[in-house]
């Protein structure tokens, strides 16, 4: 089946280093893929494994990041920021914890050393994952953990009135607790801090992103070659998350949407066996150090009718479009406005209804697989270099079929560029990886 997908040359002959990939590729899907997981192995899109990444995010570039939070809380007027464990905390810090029901939080003066709140049995563990700050604030079981972080506050100078910013997934609990432990504090969002330095991704950053695209990418090369008649979305999903993380992909995901279901852009129960005619829609992610990647492809097994074509050909310009319309300064919201009227003046649509795009252009990307801001009509935030998104203006129809092309790219000063570009056809759907950054 593959052979009318990919690596077709221009006289409609695989030649014989792409036959031995074949084989190759086939003979690794037969043993576990975990096997390789700290081995780089070569794919035609490139050499990719734990030992070819670049090297994760130090502790200079952490401190750089919160002298920025701090400059930016002068400028909004906020005193401190509050960080639960997740994405944003690990931003900052470097400390990567769970939440629970006991709060542990890093605090963020506009002044001063960060702090760290947590239970007094858990300090050890946190010493180990902190790179730099050394001040540590604990509490015993049947203590108020709240009071601890008006201490931090008072011991930073930040007396009276204070306006202290949560960051936006901090759990109810906290507020709740600060509210009833410090009334004189202030609750405001954190959001023009933490967004302020968490949208403009730094190169070191950016290389992260591209090496977790390649891994995504180099396993749909391997993974879709190996694609048959009668396998179903969880066997494809299977191999897929299996080839991620032998790259040393982390956190790898992916789903596969067979014939109808392709037209439910994150799937339906309702799925059969694959059959040669069908369309398959793949949409797959995993992290390199933290970094998120995110890739759709869709693709038939055999040869592409022509309905399927036609949508696959809209989809691929609706890309292109998006691309062009993604310059500097430019309105987020603008580039799905763009996309949507080209749609529009093809009859899918109007605005979200079906046939036609159903969501939005496109969402923000980084350590988080969905981050502000979006490419979705009414975003008003001008597109500025380190900005990242995903650009996936899908098209479907709950009667037929579904398809969605997906890349990411990111903002430089001389536009925009791809982490990895999208394919030239539904016959060779695959794509390649975008320039070196």
């Amino acid at each position: 089946m593959y052979e009318r997908m990919a690596w077709i040359n221009g006289s409609g002959n695989m030649d014989s280093s792409k036959r031995l990939f074949l084989k190759t590729a086939a003979a690794a899907l037969a043993t576990p893929l975990a096997g390789c997981a700290t081995t780089a192995v070569s794919f035609r899109n490139g050499v990719i494994g734990v030992d070819a990444f670049p090297p994760p995010i130090d502790v200079r570039e952490r401190q750089q990041r919160v002298a920025r939070a701090q400059a930016l809380m002068h400028t909004h007027q906020i005193d401190a920021i509050l960080l639960e464990p997740g994405s944003a905390m690990a931003y900052f810090s470097g400390i990567d914890w769970w939440r629970s029901e006991r709060l542990v939080a890093v605090i963020i003066p506009a002044q001063g050393d960060i702090a760290v709140v947590a239970p007094h049995f858990e300090e050890p563990s946190i010493r180990e994952l902190m790179t730099f700050g050394d001040d540590v604030r604990t509490w015993q079981e049947h203590d108020d953990p709240f009071a601890l972080v008006n201490g931090i506050l008072s011991d930073r100078g930040l007396a009276g009135s204070r306006r202290l910013g949560l960051e936006d997934t901090v759990r109810y609990f906290v507020p709740d607790g600060l509210r009833r432990s410090a009334p004189e504090l202030d609750l405001v969002a954190a959001t023009p801090v933490t967004l302020g330095c968490r949208m403009y991704k730094s190169d070191n950053e950016l290389r992260l992103m591209r090496a977790a695209n390649q891994v995504t990418l180099s396993a749909y090369e391997e993974v879709m070659a190996t694609i048959s008649e009668g396998m179903t979305g969880d066997d494809i999903k299977q191999r897929m998350n299996a080839a991620q993380a032998a790259r040393g992909g982390k956190s790898a995901w992916s789903i596969a949407l067979i014939g109808p279901a392709s037209a439910y852009p994150h799937g339906t129960k309702k799925q059969a066996p694959l059959r040669r005619g069908d369309i398959v829609l793949m949409d797959a992610g995993c992290g390199v150090h933290g970094y998120k990647s995110d890739i759709s492809r869709t693709f038939v097994l055999g040869a592409a009718n022509s309905e399927q074509r036609t949508m696959w050909n809209h989809v691929r310009e609706g890309q292109e479009r998006a691309m062009v319309a993604a310059r500097l300064g430019v309105p987020a919201g603008k580039v799905d406005d763009t996309v949507r009227a080209w749609y529009a003046s093809l009859g899918y649509g109007p605005g979200y209804a079906t046939p036609g795009l159903s969501h939005r252009t496109g969402h923000g990307i980084g350590m988080d697989g969905h981050e502000p801001v979006n490419f979705v009509h009414g975003e008003t935030t001008p597109l500025a270099p380190g900005m990242c998104f995903s650009n996936e203006p899908g098209l479907y129809d709950f009667s037929r079929f579904g398809v969605r092309i997906e890349d990411c790219l990111y903002m430089t000063e001389d536009g925009a560029k791809w982490f990895t570009e999208p394919p030239d056809s539904i016959d060779a759907p695959l794509g390649r990886m975008g320039p070196v950054i």
